[in-house]
């Protein structure tokens, strides 16, 4: 008979036996599984299973696995209180339910896993604004994305392919699956405990500053959940405290005498700001295979005032952080792009600052201005003209947009035409890009023949990349020569942030940055990046010890070009004035780490389990008079800095009544 199978001699009937004559038919579908085989095939268990591999691999990208006990005990509670809701309230859809719930506790380590390759910290909700940015940097996710990653979705693509393509095996499962597990006088109580144990592992952890440690104590999702329910956990001090002598108490800064060294040497030239695309320290100075990284920037370097011991602060905006760091010497907001957050807020900047000195201000970026919200950035911030790839065209495109090459010569023959029909001096910032992540400089640009101990290496791409921009900077100085700007400017070029991460970096990659360095990398030589002013006949070379970071930029400036800031609230510092510095930082590495003269500072849970990194000595460590190593005051000062600068820019006016930038294309006629 169809559907059914022929049993003799049946010594036990079951229900639902159909007799005819000697013979036994029973229909597949009222077999009855073993109750180990429904409990070990139901759902519950092997999304269990799928879900504690995942939490590993997420755990053992992030610190190695070091805790895998800790592991369980923080991530299961959230999969099985998920899992219970399903049993409790779900019936003919249940495997719906689990592949819901597995899809999205998947698509969470995931995100968890390639956003810590790059920034070192743990992702959250609030990178959810910055998901229309991904098609633009594919090809820095696809740099970072290590085949072993992919064994995540493992599970889900079985079983799209077992239940997709499989009707029996779906039907089968399906009854299996639906087939009560528990009842909800188990599944309630099994909810409520597992809440409990969540809540137990989430509050007495809420304080910690470090994201990671605050991670790995409370469970990746609960990490999650807990950013949501805190809205994000943000924490802000009265604006009746956020003065300029509080900020300077808390930096330990002393009240000035007198007249400010250098105060007004480059007084009346135009500004060039010059932002180099991920652009590190350690390869200035640096010959490879008998060959110069930086030939030009070397020579820049011994006619310039240099600060070998700078350091980033950008956050997750990157290259628009630092823009926006530069300009106002405020501080990034906790997880979200300033260009983002800040946007809609007229803040106080170098561009307004200039402009009532009589300056023209301009800023220039090959890619299109809508990426990363920079028009709203550019009107907030105060510029009169923006030029972008509307200006510049699809001409030699590396990256996002033209190349570096044609960055410097169409953006200096603007400058040019601009002073001369204004009349006025201008300040210019121009935005390198060629050497973006992951450095994929066409082999036409390659001007840095490396040996084969460099093939197919992420550090033999980076230094491809920068020779080619070091390069484009030396077209960038003789064209300002040529035009006849060179002489009346100051320059002042930075890096906007590091582009070798170590939490990116293999075991190979390490050991030739370990060889070209000279010590084992690490955080200390990640975020240092150069900063060197130039101005011809007005300032003398000089190597500046002095620690700083991209929140000092804007104050140098200011005191170079004779500007004083007794009215307009900063958290920098004019770095040719100032012996000591406090530096907080909030991305790349954990919330509450903090750089003093001496060394990186990391929290733990707090500031008695924080470790050091020690920074490079300077050539005159005596002159420093920063203090030997950081200290639990420091470490609550840093805090506070940052709170400040939130509470601060959140009581900005609005930009409704700033004009917008002109649009240079349309301005120039080009």
């Amino acid at each position: 008979m169809k559907g059914a199978f022929f049993i003799h001699h049946l010594a036990c009937q079951p229900r639902n036996v159909r007799r005819l004559g000697r013979r036994v038919y029973v229909p597949v579908y009222d077999l009855q599984p073993s109750r180990a085989k429904r409990f070990w095939l139901s759902p519950f268990v092997l999304f269990t299973l799928t879900m504690i591999f995942k939490m590993y691999l997420a755990a053992y990208v992030i610190d190695g696995g070091e805790n895998p006990l800790l592991t369980l005990v923080t991530g299961l509670p959230t999969v099985w209180a998920a899992f219970f809701l399903i049993e409790l309230f779900a019936r003919k859809r249940k495997i719906m339910g689990y592949l819901i719930v597995n899809l999205a506790f998947t698509a969470i380590y995931f995100a968890v896993i390639m956003y810590y390759k790059y920034f070192g910290i743990i992702v959250t909700y609030h990178a959810l604004s910055q998901v229309g940015q991904v098609t633009e940097v594919k090809g820095s996710v696809f740099q970072l994305l290590h085949p072993y990653f992919m064994l995540i979705f493992v599970d889900i693509v079985l079983c799209w392919i077992l239940l997709g393509f499989n009707k029996r095996l779906r039907s089968d499962w399906r009854k299996i699956a639906n087939r009560r597990l528990m009842s909800w006088r188990v599944a309630l109580p099994g909810f409520i405990l597992m809440a409990a144990a969540c809540f137990a592992v989430i509050w007495p952890n809420r304080n910690i500053a470090n994201e990671l440690v605050q991670t790995e104590r409370m469970g990746i999702v609960n990490y999650e959940i807990f950013l949501i329910a805190t809205s994000g956990n943000e924490s802000f001090v009265p604006l009746a405290s956020v003065t300029q002598k509080e900020i300077d108490r808390l930096k330990g800064l002393q009240p000035g005498t007198g007249q400010p060294a250098k105060f007004g040497a480059a007084e009346g030239r135009n500004i060039i700001v010059v932002q180099l695309e991920a652009f590190q320290n350690f390869i200035l100075n640096k010959t490879v295979d008998g060959q110069e990284i930086t030939p030009n920037l070397n020579k820049l370097i011994g006619q310039s005032m240099y600060f070998p011991r700078f350091y980033q602060q950008a956050g997750s905006g990157n290259t628009s952080d630092a823009e926006f760091l530069m300009n106002t010497s405020l501080y990034v907001p906790l997880r979200v792009p300033a260009s983002q957050a800040y946007s809609g807020k007229s803040l106080p900047s170098l561009p307004k600052l200039v402009e009532t000195k009589g300056y023209e201000t301009m800023t220039f970026h090959t890619n299109d201005v809508s990426f990363w919200n920079r028009k709203e950035l550019y009107r907030a911030l105060g510029f009169n003209r923006y030029y972008d790839t509307n200006f510049f065209g699809d001409e030699d495109v590396i990256a996002f947009g033209a190349s570096d090459e044609v960055l410097y010569r169409k953006s200096v023959q603007e400058m040019a035409e601009v002073r001369q029909e204004t009349g006025k001096p201008f300040y210019s910032m121009l935005i390198s890009m060629s050497a973006h992540h992951p450095y994929n400089i066409k082999e036409s640009k390659v001007k840095l023949k490396l040996s084969d101990k460099y093939k197919d290496s992420f550090v033999g791409d980076y230094m491809r990349a920068q020779n080619y921009a070091d390069y484009a900077l030396g077209q960038l100085i003789q064209e300002l020569k040529d035009a006849k700007l060179w002489e009346n400017s100051m320059l002042v070029i930075y890096g906007d942030h590091m582009g070798l991460p170590i939490y990116s970096l293999n075991d190979r990659d390490l050991q030739l940055l370990e060889e070209l360095v000279g010590q084992k990398y690490d955080s200390s030589q990640m975020l240092n990046i150069p900063l060197i002013v130039t101005a011809p006949g007005a300032l003398e070379p000089s190597v500046e010890s002095t620690v700083g970071g991209q929140s000092d930029i804007m104050p140098t400036i200011a005191n170079l070009i004779g500007s004083k800031l007794d009215d307009q609230l900063h958290f920098g510092q004019d770095l040719l004035n100032e012996r000591s510095n406090l530096l907080p930082e909030r991305y790349y590495l954990p919330s509450g780490s903090f750089i003093n003269d001496r060394e990186i500072f990391i929290p733990g849970t707090g500031y008695a389990d924080g470790k050091r990194i020690e920074l490079p000595s300077s050539a005159d460590d005596s002159a420093d008079g920063g203090p030997g190593s950081a200290t639990q005051e420091q470490f609550d000062r840093a805090l506070k800095l940052l709170r400040m600068s939130d509470s601060y820019v959140r009581s900005l006016p609005s930009t409704d009544k700033d004009p917008a930038p002109s649009s240079g294309a349309d301005v120039s006629g080009k």
